[in-house]
C-alpha cells in the first residue's frame, strides 16, 4: 500500500511565505488607504492596463482614479434600472454602403407547382416532398392540413429520441392551426403555397403560451407572453407549428441543456451549429422547412452539414421582434429547407419592414424560377477553391466543372485581406455581453452546461473586459470592409466560394451580404457537403433564382440520409 503524505515545504519556506503575505498585505492597504474611498487601487489600475495593452504612469493613474470611481457609481446606478430586453442600442448598424441605393419594385413569386398532384403509395414520403408539391396536394384536397400534420407528428415521435433536435413539441398548437387551415380552404380561403404546410422553430424565437429556453439552462422555463413577428407572418401565411427546435445554449455550438442534436447523416456526429434543431429536423423529415438564425454561420453551417439548403438574408430583410438577441449588428433570421425553392416560397413569407424591428428595410422580392443559368454573372474565389483541402473540395470543383461544361463565364475573384480580422469578433462579443449582462453579474451563467475555455458561458465572462474605445473601432473598419465588398460585388450578381474560404464567413456576416449553403454531393465518410453562394445585398431572388437553376441540372439537395427514409425508400 502507498502512504499518503502531505508535501514538506520545510519550516523555512514556510516562514518565508507567511513573511512575503504579511507584506504584501501591508503594501495593499496602504495603497488603498492612500485613495479615500475609492473601490480600487493604483495597483488595481496597473494590472488592469496589460489587458488592453496600454501603460499609464503612476502619475496620471493617479489622476484618473476619481473618474474611475463616478464611472463605476454611474454603472451601478445604471444596473438599478430596468430595461426590455427589446430594447436596441440607440446606434443601429447600417450595412448600406455610400453609394447604395436600396431596390424598389413588388413582390413577386414564381414557383412551378405540378398540374395534377398525386399522393405517393406510402405517405411517408410526403415528408420530403417539396413545400411547392405538398402546397398543390393540399390546394386540390388530396390531403388535408390535419392528416398531413399528423403524419409529421408521427415521424418526430418516432425519430426525435435519436435526434434530439426538438425542445418542445407544440401538438396541441399545431392541430389547432391544421384544424383551422382546413376550415378556410373549405370556404374558399386559401393563403398560398405555405397554407397548411408543418413547420419548426429555432428555440430562440419567442411563440406565446410555450417555453423559449433559449438552449440554456437558466432559462429552461421562461415563457414569453408574446410571439415573434417572423413566427406571427408564418402563421398569417397558414404554415402549422410543430415545434421549438433545439439551439445551442445562448446560440452555441450544438449542446443545449438537455441533449446534444445530431445529424441524421450520422449520429455519433452533432448536427453542427446553433440551428442544429433546424437543420437536423429538416434534414431527417420531421419537418417540411425550419426557422434558423444566424450571427457567424449558424444558418449556413449547420445547413452544410445536414446536405440541407439555407438561406442567410441580407441583414435587416426579415425582423427579430421576439428573438434573443446575440449581436444586434450580426443576427439575422432564414430558412433551412431541402431546396433554393423552398427558401423562395419560406422568405417571401417572413421578409419585410417591421415597426417593431428598427433594423428592418422595405425592399421588394421578385422571384420567377424561369431564370436561366446562363443569365448570372458569376464569380469564384478560384484560389480558394484550388487552395482548398476539405472533404468537400472534389464536389465544389465537379459542380464548378458542370458550370464548364455549360460554356459559363466566370469571374475570379480575391475577397478583401487588408483588414484586423483578428480583432472582429469582439463586435459579437461586446454586444452579447450587453445583452446577457444580467446573467453573468447574476452568476446564474455558471449554469450553462458547457464552462470550457470556448463555451458561450467563457465568453460572456471575457466580454467585460472589452474597451468600449476598441469596439467602437472595430466598428469604423468594419465602415471600409463594408465600402470594400460593395465595389468587390459590383460585377457580379453571385460569388461561389468553399464554405472554408479564408474569412468570408466573417465578411460576409459583418457586411450584412446574403448567402446560399447549398449542398453538391457527400464525401468519402458518405457524410453531406456543400458550397457557399453569396449575393449582392438585398438581392436574395437573384441568390435563389440562381441556386433554384443550379438545382434544376443536379441532383444533391434529393439526397435523403437513409436511417431516415420512407418505408419505401428503404
Amino acid at each position: 500500500m502507498v502512504k499518503k503524505t502531505s508535501p514538506n515545504y520545510g519550516l523555512k519556506s514556510n516562514r518565508k511565505a507567511v513573511i512575503f503575505a504579511l507584506i504584501l498585505i501591508g503594501f495593499l492597504f496602504f495603497d488603498s488607504c492612500s485613495h479615500g474611498d475609492n473601490p480600487f487601487t493604483t495597483s488595481d489600475v496597473k494590472r488592469a492596463q496589460h489587458i488592453v495593452g496600454i501603460d499609464f504612469s503612476q502619475e496620471v493613474i493617479d489622476t484618473i482614479l476619481p473618474y474611475l470611481k463616478r464611472n463605476l457609481e454611474g454603472y451601478d446606478s445604471m444596473r438599478s434600472f430596468e430595461i426590455d430586453r427589446e430594447v436596441m442600442p440607440a446606434i443601429l448598424f447600417n450595412p448600406l454602403p455610400r453609394d447604395f441605393i436600396l431596390p424598389v419594385g413588388k413582390d413577386r413569386l414564381v414557383t412551378e407547382s405540378p398540374i395534377i398532384a398525386r399522393l405517393p403509395s406510402s405517405l411517408d414520403s410526403l415528408c420530403f416532398y417539396p413545400i411547392s408539391h405538398l402546397a398543390t396536394l393540399i390546394h386540390q384536397k388530396k390531403i388535408s392540413s390535419t392528416e398531413l400534420t399528423r403524419l409529421f407528428l408521427e415521424r418526430i415521435k418516432k425519430y426525435d429520441r435519436i435526434l434530439h433536435s426538438f425542445i418542445t413539441i407544440t401538438e396541441d398548437l399545431a392541430l389547432s392551426q391544421a384544424k383551422q387551415a382546413d376550415e378556410d380552404l373549405a370556404e374558399g380561403r386559401y393563403r398560398g403555397p405555405l397554407h397548411g404546410i408543418p413547420y419548426g422553430i429555432k428555440d430562440l424565437i419567442a411563440v406565446k403560451g410555450y417555453p423559449t429556453t433559449w438552449g440554456g439552462m437558466p432559462y429552461q422555463h421562461q415563457k414569453i407572453d408574446y410571439t415573434a413577428s417572423v413566427a406571427q407572418k408564418l402563421e398569417k401565411a397558414g404554415a402549422i407549428l410543430l415545434g421549438k427546435l433545439s439551439s445551442g445554449a445562448l446560440a452555441r455550438g450544438d449542446v443545449w441543456f438537455d441533449a446534444r442534436t445530431v445529424s441524421p447523416w450520422d449520429t455519433l456526429m452533432g448536427a453542427g451549429g446553433s440551428s442544429a434543431g433546424s437543420a437536423s429536423a429538416t434534414a431527417a423529415g420531421l419537418v417540411s422547412f425550419a426557422i434558423g438564425t444566424e450571427t457567424l454561420g449558424s444558418i449556413t453551417m449547420p445547413s452544410g452539414i445536414n446536405g440541407l439548403t439555407g438561406l442567410r438574408p441580407t441583414y435587416g430583410t426579415v425582423s427579430r421582434h421576439g428573438v434573443m438577441s446575440l449581436s444586434w449588428s450580426m443576427d439575422k433570421i432564414g430558412p433551412i429547407c431541402r431546396s433554393a425553392e423552398d427558401c423562395a416560397i419560406v422568405f417571401a413569407a417572413i421578409h419585410g419592414k417591421d415597426i417593431l424591428d428598427p433594423t428592418t428595410y422595405d425592399t421588394p422580392f421578385s422571384y420567377d424560377d424561369k431564370q436561366l443559368i446562363q443569365n448570372f454573372r458569376i464569380g469564384i474565389l478560384k484560389n480558394d477553391i484550388e487552395s482548398d483541402t476539405s472533404s468537400g473540395a472534389p464536389n465544389l470543383k465537379q459542380v464548378l466543372a458542370i458550370l464548364d461544361s455549360l460554356q459559363l463565364s466566370k469571374i475570379e475573384k480575391k475577397l478583401p485581406v487588408d483588414f484586423p480580422f483578428n480583432v472582429f469578433d469582439i463586435i459579437l462579443r461586446s454586444e452579447s455581453g450587453a445583452y446577457f449582462d444580467e446573467l453573468v453579474r447574476s452568476g446564474q451563467v455558471d449554469l450553462l452546461v458547457q464552462q470550457d475555455e470556448s463555451s458561450r458561458a467563457n465568453s460572456l465572462r471575457q466580454s467585460r473586459f472589452i474597451p468600449a474605445v476598441e469596439y467602437i473601432q472595430a466598428n469604423r473598419h468594419r465602415t471600409r470592409l463594408i465600402e470594400k465588398m460593395h465595389e468587390f460585388m459590383k460585377d457580379i450578381d453571385v460569388l461561389i466560394a468553399p464554405p472554408s474560404a479564408q474569412n468570408q464567413l466573417l465578411i460576409t456576416n459583418l457586411t450584412g451580404h446574403p448567402a446560399l449553403a447549398i449542398p453538391v454531393g457527400l464525401d468519402s465518410l458518405k457524410h453531406p457537403v456543400s458550397m457557399t453562394i453569396i449575393g449582392q445585398l438585398f438581392e436574395e431572388d437573384k441568390l435563389l433564382e440562381f441556386g433554384h437553376a443550379l438545382q434544376k441540372i443536379t441532383d444533391f439537395h434529393k439526397v435523403i440520409p437513409p436511417l431516415f427514409k420512407p418505408d419505401e425508400d428503404n
